[in-house]
């Protein structure tokens, strides 16, 4: 992975945590900063999968890869939701 993509996993991020929060059911009750955080690392994380998978690099949008990062984001949110629940 190069600066750019790293850099543009970080953009895309914002959006991911967005959406992966949009996702889950229920009211999230964690700050909005720490769902954009969920989302850069769901989107760095999905970026290597879709790597490792071979789905990376396609012509046109990168659909796969956009749904493993928004799948990351929303597991991610409904993990920490529930473990700021419990407390």
């Amino acid at each position: 992975m190069e600066v750019s993509g790293i850099i543009t996993a970080i953009i895309v991020g914002l959006i991911i945590g967005a959406l992966g929060r949009l996702v889950v059911p229920g009211k999230q009750n964690i700050p909005i900063w720490l769902t954009i955080l969920i989302g850069i690392v769901a989107a760095i994380i999905g970026t290597f999968i879709a790597a490792g998978i071979g789905v990376a690099e396609t012509r046109g949008v990168d659909w796969i890869e956009l749904i493993i990062q928004v799948v990351l984001a929303a597991v991610g949110v409904s993990l920490v939701a529930g473990l700021r629940a419990r407390r």
